[in-house]
């Protein structure tokens, strides 16, 4: 299950590891699709290959406009605390394990 993140926990959160984080927000129709497929991979995937977090950007605008997401879902890739890949859009089950497997 992906965690969720705030403006506050952000940085903590996301400092060790590989880490996917989710931006997206309720209103927001590909996001919701998107949000049972990280579902999958987060029971497919041990936490020590692959944390996912959640940032709604609604109520978290901070963090949003420090990584400059302009649209949503976006998913950004941080390893060991540096982004090392962004990607935009709803992606696969396949496609995301494709990335984590590049970044490992």
């Amino acid at each position: 299950m992906a965690h969720i993140v705030t403006d506050k926990t952000f940085e903590t959160e996301t400092a060790e590891g590989l880490v996917l984080v989710d931006f997206w927000a309720t209103w927001c129709g590909p996001c919701l699709m998107q949000a049972p497929i990280l579902d999958q991979l987060s029971e497919e995937l041990s936490e020590d290959d692959l944390k996912i977090v959640k940032i709604d950007v609604d109520e978290n605008p901070e963090t949003a406009q420090k990584f400059g997401i302009m649209s949503i879902p976006t998913l950004l890739f941080k390893k060991d605390g540096q982004v090392v890949k962004q990607v935009a859009g709803v992606h696969t089950k396949a496609q995301l394990k494709a990335i984590v497997a590049e970044l490992s």
